[in-house]
């Protein structure tokens, strides 16, 4: 397939320096990058929410009663 394309900076360099090192042309460095991008799997890093014991002194499984406590301290 040909197409133009409108590469950036960062890629061009890439690919230049690609092909400047293993003497192949322009066609052939995009395709090597590319396959190279595409052989990577996508990692998909898991957030784990970090949680401590704060010694609470308070029963907050009933929130009614933690608001109502809340608003005799204010």
């Amino acid at each position: 397939m040909r197409t133009t394309i409108t590469l950036a900076a960062d890629v061009a360099a890439a690919v230049e320096g690609l092909r400047r090192c293993e003497g192949i042309g322009v066609s052939e460095a995009v395709n090597r990058l590319a396959r190279d991008g595409l052989a990577k799997p996508n990692v998909v890093s898991r957030y784990q929410h970090a949680s401590y014991e704060m010694g609470e002194r308070i029963d907050i499984s009933n929130i009614g009663e933690v608001l109502g406590l809340l608003d005799e301290e204010s």
